[in-house]
């Protein structure tokens, strides 16, 4: 079909058409009279294309979910969305702040610590793929609310950066991609950060959660041993996972310099650790459940 009943069929403009062809991002036929032919196809990778830009997505991010055939990219570009979203709220409310009278100075330093949040949860999101790399993001990006004034944590940041952007990849099996992905996909943010709430709240008493618990955690213990969860996709996921932290640095590089930039971050650790001891104490035979979530 011609362009203007593409036109017709996509709701976009001629120029607009246009552009994207020139963008590579549709490769139309070309008749006997050199007027472009443009198959079912085209129209459908355009109408995709003008869903995407009215939810606001560049061009450059399209053409990634475009050519992407796993859904990666997709949920790379919603994920980032998310995140913004959440910056612009915490701007909208600076802005009221300013309006009462908060002073120029302070709202300068939460400026900062939200571009730190920004540019930290954008490595974050490439350096961790799936919906493992939203949890992540999620948990780190909850204790970059502090200004970075120090030369540690300064230097802490050029550390967390350095090593998110030469990180090696982290792997996972196609069918325990498949699995995790089902399960954790199933989970909105407010889901997401339901869960890592409730892991914060546990050490804040360990005492009276392990007494609440103890029940489901005897049986997740015994569980945890067995060859049923090893064989897990949950257990081969924590195998990876435990792969990737020893051969990566992020245990050796990654955590110590999150700690180094955020002290909430730290405070969190250490009662994690103290939570961790805690419930060694009362389960000899337990492994480092606790530690494994940082």
């Amino acid at each position: 079909m011609l362009v203007s009943e593409v036109c017709r069929c996509t709701d976009l403009t001629k120029k607009a058409v246009e552009y994207y062809v020139g963008k590579g991002l549709v490769v139309p036929g070309v008749l006997e009279n050199g007027y472009r032919d443009y198959g079912e196809e085209d129209v459908e990778i355009l109408r995709r294309i003008g869903v995407l830009r009215k939810l606001g997505i560049g061009m450059e991010e399209i053409g990634e979910i475009l050519r992407d055939g796993s859904g990666e990219a997709f949920r790379k570009a919603a994920l980032q969305r998310e995140m913004e979203s959440r910056r612009n709220v915490k701007k909208d409310v600076l802005l009221r702040e300013l309006c009462g009278g908060k002073s120029f100075s302070e709202a300068w330093e939460e400026l900062r610590a939200l571009e730190v949040e920004e540019t930290v949860g954008e490595r974050l999101i490439d350096a961790f793929p799936g919906y493992y790399g939203k949890i992540v993001c999620l948990h780190f990006l909850r204790f970059l609310d502090e200004p970075v004034r120090t030369e540690e944590q300064k230097e802490a940041y050029e550390t967390v950066l350095g090593f998110l952007d030469g990180m090696p990849a982290f792997e996972v099996p196609e069918d325990v991609e498949e699995a995790m992905g089902g399960v954790l996909g199933q989970m909105g943010t407010e889901q997401l950060e339901e869960m890592l709430g409730k892991v914060k709240e546990s050490m804040e008493e360990p005492e009276a959660f392990f007494a609440e618990n103890s029940e489901t955690i005897e049986w997740y213990l015994a569980y945890r041993q067995s060859e049923e969860y090893r064989n897990s996709a949950a257990g081969r996921w924590m195998e990876c996972m435990r792969n990737f932290q020893a051969a990566s640095g992020y245990t050796e590089v990654f955590l110590p310099a999150m700690k180094r930039l955020s002290p909430s971050y730290a405070k969190y650790c250490r009662r994690m650790e103290a939570a961790n001891e805690q419930l060694l104490e009362r389960y000899p035979g337990a492994e480092n459940l606790l530690m494994n979530d940082r």
